[in-house]
């Protein structure tokens, strides 16, 4: 059974950090490039950051580039997401995603909120 479960989503002052963590298993996890995608009320969910499956690439969307930073750990099938100098435009629930080829699976999310 394929699970992606994300944590360490809050409430968090602007300016501030989160790390947040997406824990896979029932795939194989090193065969998965991985993303971090966002959805805020009343909006579409966006792409975040993306990592290959072997760390040699990554992307971000321009909203977070310089602030956020996506990275993972093969042998611990997990995620992470580190947001610094959050904003409240960053509130939002974040998901994580495994993808390859035609497999695309999904978390639950996690909520960020950001504000004083």
């Amino acid at each position: 059974q394929v699970q992606l479960v994300e944590s360490g989503g809050g409430l968090v002052q602007p300016g501030g950090s989160l790390r947040l963590s997406c824990a896979a298993s029932g795939f194989t996890f090193s065969n998965y490039a991985m993303s971090w995608y966002r959805q805020a009320p009343g909006k579409e969910r966006e792409l975040v950051a993306r990592i290959t499956s072997t760390s040699s690439s990554t992307n971000y969307a321009d909203s977070v580039k310089g602030r956020f930073t996506i990275s993972r750990d093969n042998a611990k099938n997990t995620v992470y997401l580190q947001m610094n100098s959050l904003k409240p435009e960053d509130t939002a629930v974040y998901y994580c995603n495994a993808k390859r080829y035609i497999s695309d699976y999904w978390g639950q999310g996690t909520q960020v909120a950001v504000s004083s």
